[in-house]
């Protein structure tokens, strides 16, 4: 059995955002005390409106090699793409 703590990943929502962004890594023995370290360690200056601590173990990632076939499939979708639609002379120019 490892001596070592487990590795979190943690995600900070500042004040005025809507999503929470990736801030850092640390140590700690369970997410109590991740969220904990974390407050102390990445919001300092009290910036922070809430924090998601995530077992960097649970984490799942695509692979940059499999970009390709993981994205190309949305290119045969058009209507996706802003300029499928056509804007209202009233709207203006965006």
């Amino acid at each position: 059995m490892s001596k070592e703590w487990p590795l979190w990943e943690i995600f900070v929502r500042g004040q005025h955002g809507l999503s929470h962004r990736h801030v850092g890594s640390l140590h700690a023995p369970d997410a109590e005390l991740a969220i904990k370290n974390a407050r102390d360690v990445y919001t300092r200056r009290r910036e922070g409106l809430s924090i998601w601590a995530v077992r960097s173990r649970d984490v799942v990632a695509s692979a940059p090699l499999d970009r390709g076939k993981l994205f190309d499939p949305a290119n045969s979708k058009i209507y996706r793409h802003p300029e499928f639609f056509s804007i209202p002379e009233e709207v203006g120019p965006m």
